[in-house]
C-alpha cells in the first residue's frame, strides 16, 4: 500500500470583519523554528500594527494602504519613519497588488528583525480555485479531481476547481526528484471541495523522510473582508 505523505491541514478561521476598501493581507510563517516570534510588527511607511505568525494556519485579514509602498517588519511598534532602521526586513507591494500573502521564513542573519518577507499576489485567485507551491526541487504530477497537475521544483501554479460540486474528489500525485525522473507516489487519497472557499497547498520538505510533504490551508473570508 502506498506510503500517504500527504498531509492536509484545513482550517477555517472567521476574522474581525474590516472595511470593504483598501488592501489587505494574511500572513504566514512556514518552517518557523521553536523559538520564533509569535507576533510582529508590521510598518507601512507610516504606522504599524501587530500581526500574528502562525505557522500552519493563516493570520487574521489584515487592512493595509492602498498605494505602492514597502513594508518592514519590526520587533516593536513604530510610528516615525525616521526610527525605522533600513536595516529591517522589507519587501515592496505594488500598487495593483489588492490582496496578497505575506510568506514570512526565517532569517537569523539579520539583527534588526530574524526574518525574510515575500508578497504572493492573490488578486486573480478566485473562490473555489487551488493555489499551489513548491518549494522543494522536486517535480510534482497528478490529478486533482478533474484538474491535471504539473508543478515544477520551485514554482507555484494555480488550478481551477477540481469538481463542480461541494463534494469530494480523488487525489493522486506522484513526485520524482530533481536528478531522476522516475515517478514515486506521494499521495492518494480524497479531499472536499468546498466551491466558496479557496485553498492554498504548500509542498514542503519532510524532514527524515523520502518523500515531500503537502500542506493545505483555506482562505475563508467574509465578504467585508475581501
Amino acid at each position: 500500500m502506498r506510503q500517504l505523505i500527504c498531509i492536509l491541514l484545513l482550517f477555517v478561521f472567521h476574522t474581525p470583519v474590516q472595511a470593504k476598501s483598501g488592501r489587505t493581507c494574511r500572513v504566514l510563517f512556514l518552517g518557523a523554528p521553536d523559538n520564533a516570534p509569535k507576533t510582529l510588527h508590521l510598518f507601512d511607511g507610516k504606522a504599524s500594527q501587530e500581526v500574528e505568525l502562525p505557522s500552519i494556519n493563516f493570520s487574521p485579514v489584515y487592512k493595509l494602504p492602498g498605494s505602492a509602498l514597502v513594508l518592514r517588519m519590526l520587533p516593536a511598534p513604530e510610528t516615525d519613519p525616521k526610527k525605522v532602521s533600513p536595516d529591517a526586513p522589507s519587501v515592496e507591494v505594488a500598487a495593483d497588488v489588492t490582496e496578497f500573502y505575506l510568506l514570512v521564513s526565517s532569517d537569523p542573519a539579520n539583527a534588526v528583525t530574524p526574518v525574510k518577507l515575500e508578497v504572493v499576489d492573490s488578486t486573480k485567485f478566485t473562490k473555489g480555485q487551488m493555489l499551489w507551491f513548491n518549494l522543494t526541487a522536486n517535480r510534482l504530477d497528478g490529478q486533482i479531481g478533474t484538474q491535471k497537475l504539473v508543478l515544477d521544483g520551485n514554482s507555484q501554479v494555480i488550478l481551477n476547481p477540481p469538481t463542480s460540486k461541494n463534494d469530494d474528489y480523488n487525489v493522486n500525485i506522484s513526485f520524482s526528484k530533481p536528478d531522476d525522473d522516475v515517478l514515486q507516489p506521494l499521495c492518494e487519497t480524497k479531499w472536499h471541495h468546498d466551491p466558496e472557499i479557496r485553498n492554498v497547498f504548500f509542498v514542503v520538505t519532510n524532514e527524515g523522510a523520502r518523500a515531500p510533504r503537502v500542506m493545505g490551508l483555506r482562505d475563508q473570508r467574509e465578504a467585508a473582508e475581501r
